[in-house]
């Protein structure tokens, strides 16, 4: 059975000594740099999580970019990654651990240059939790399974839910496949971690 903790037990508000530098200036059309531009200081405690890892098996998993921003909260370019203008349908998985995060319905191009989604797929599998380095207060978005972090969900996006979730493509790892086979998949990785999968 996946049992998932309150996102209090996932995170704290403790800055890290290793919290990444800002980014740099030309990550962000027009020369601004957008909040969503900004990493994470927000320390992920891997208590109580379902997947944990060693430093050096996160290394050996995942590519140098991607361990930068899923593991030490960092973030990519503006329009220079992977998934940004992505249309194709299928399902957003963690790159952690592979739990399906987000679909290409809830995608949408919101004009900053990341993955944009208005919902996640499964609201379990993302934790959220305040953020509030560089002197604003944002909420961080983070695989509530393995505690990888994704981005920052901003209350500017589309109706119904408002929401704009800011995912970094180097987060994420995209799987095609028909917009109607979203949720089986989604099912079907429920019931492995069920079944000690």
């Amino acid at each position: 059975m996946l049992i998932l903790l309150p996102d209090t037990a996932l995170m704290s508000d403790m800055k890290s000594p290793n919290d990444p530098s800002p980014p740099a200036e030309d990550c962000a059309p027009a020369g601004e740099t957008p909040a969503c531009a900004l990493p994470s200081h927000v320390r992920i405690s891997e208590d109580g999580l379902r997947v944990t890892r060693t430093e050096e098996e996160w290394r050996a998993r995942l590519t140098p970019e991607q361990f930068h921003v899923a593991r030490e909260h960092g973030t990519e370019p503006a329009f220079r990654n992977a998934y940004w203008n992505n249309k194709e349908p299928g399902l957003y998985r963690c790159v952690g651990c592979d739990a399906p995060l987000f679909s290409s319905d809830d995608k949408y191009d919101s004009g900053t240059g990341w993955p944009s989604f208005s919902r996640p797929l499964d609201e379990r599998l993302v934790g959220k939790q305040t953020d509030r380095s560089y002197g604003m207060v944002r909420t961080e978005v983070h695989c509530a399974v393995c505690g990888s972090h994704q981005g920052h969900v901003f209350p500017d996006g589309p109706r119904p839910s408002g929401l704009r979730y800011c995912i970094n493509s180097a987060s994420l790892r995209f799987e095609a496949m028909e917009a109607s086979a979203v949720s089986a998949a989604l099912e079907e990785w429920t019931a492995s971690l069920d079944g000690g999968g």
